[in-house]
């Protein structure tokens, strides 16, 4: 099976520029944000709740506790958030119709939580517009995990973030391509 597409910087803002002319711009942009900046799958995504990312008096948290039913493998985590999705949240959370802890935070079209896999389609048909064909709900977590590796965070602390139980699931999502290997070689 192919491994979703990473994308730079250029197809991440075609990706955004796209989700404002949307239906749901503010819920599509922010959905596409958390991917990115916090490395969430399509299925932890659509379990997100109000509660998960803002307290009781509406402020937007730096982390937060996934739970066991939210996450891949039954295995609770906790997931920081940057500043970017942060600063993101907060524009959301005007458009969000209800402050109750329980509430999904990325509505669907029928109200209440994305299924999972509606949520995959989501990402799709963004990806499929703006011509991304090797993109998928995937996406946004292999660029996050390889964009902090190409920083030089190191891959146990990758692996946290992930959520993955063992480095070598970790590695697996790092993407390496010829610009990389050309400036490490410059490394010597």
């Amino acid at each position: 099976m192919r491994q979703a597409q990473t994308l730079n910087d250029a197809q991440l803002r075609r990706v955004i520029q796209y989700c404002r002319s949307r239906r749901h711009p503010i819920r599509d942009e922010t959905i596409i944000l958390t991917s990115f900046y916090a490395g969430l799958r399509a299925k932890e995504i659509a379990a997100l709740t109000v509660g998960n990312v803002f307290d009781e008096a509406g402020s937007v948290r730096t982390q937060f506790i996934l739970t066991a039913d939210q996450s891949k493998g039954g295995h609770t985590r906790t997931v920081y958030m940057n500043q970017r999705l942060r600063k993101a949240l907060v524009e959301y959370s005007a458009s969000i119709r209800t402050a109750k802890p329980h509430h999904a935070l990325f509505e669907s079209q029928k109200g209440g939580h994305f299924s999972a896999n509606t949520m995959c389609q989501l990402f799709l048909d963004i990806y499929k517009a703006v011509g991304l064909k090797d993109a998928s709900s995937h996406s946004g977590r292999r660029s996050y995990i390889t964009r902090l590796a190409n920083k030089g965070v190191g891959v146990r602390l990758l692996a946290e973030l992930a959520g993955h139980s063992h480095i070598s699931t970790t590695q697996r999502y790092i993407d390496v391509n010829a610009e990389q290997l050309s400036e490490a070689v410059e490394l010597l």
